[in-house]
């Protein structure tokens, strides 16, 4: 697949959030942009701000149509939060990976704790971390021991794992 370099296409600047909005009170005009932005794809409502104010709609008309959306229930970051972390547990991340997603995704640092410690309590983090032992060891089955544990540890590492979690489960799995 050949890039197109120096070629901008339509929908590459459409998408790209240039600022071409021709009056930025438009709450209407800001409601549609937002709507549409919620049916590509689900969005906290910090992540949706965002790209409503760069595409050029004042801030205070953003705030009115994202406080009429959560107030139609069409935004709830408590939710979407909740569903961050479901998708990081089933990528087997750890904590602090699942913050730096839900940070990434514009979701409320204090909410972001919140749902953290609840998933933190209720032991996802943990299990995620001994299903990627799991699978690394089954990958690295037959090679020398520091090997395993050498990529278990890059592995649990990048995911954002807890270093004790992580030397129990290397203790438990790659001996």
């Amino acid at each position: 697949m050949k890039a197109n370099k120096g070629k901008t296409s339509l929908w590459n600047s459409r998408s790209a959030g240039s600022a071409t909005v021709e009056n930025p009170d438009d709450g209407d005009a800001c409601r549609e942009a937002a709507l549409r932005l919620l049916d590509a794809a689900p969005r906290s409502s910090g992540a949706l701000r965002d790209r409503l104010i760069g595409k050029g709609y004042a801030e205070h008309t953003v705030d009115g149509v994202i406080d009429r959306l959560i107030a139609v229930h069409l935004i709830n970051d408590l939710d979407y939060a909740q569903s961050v972390v479901r998708i990081c547990a089933n990528r087997m991340m750890g904590r602090r990976g699942t913050m730096m997603e839900l940070a990434r995704k514009g979701v409320d640092h204090a909410l972001a704790t919140q749902v953290a410690d609840e998933a933190e309590r209720n032991g996802v983090f943990e299990e995620a971390a001994w299903e990627l032992g799991r699978r690394v060891a089954h990958k690295t089955e037959g090679l020398e021991r520091q090997v395993r544990q050498r990529r278990f540890w890059s592995a649990g590492g990048r995911k954002g794992h807890n270093p004790a979690t992580l030397r129990e489960v290397a203790e438990a799995l790659l001996v």
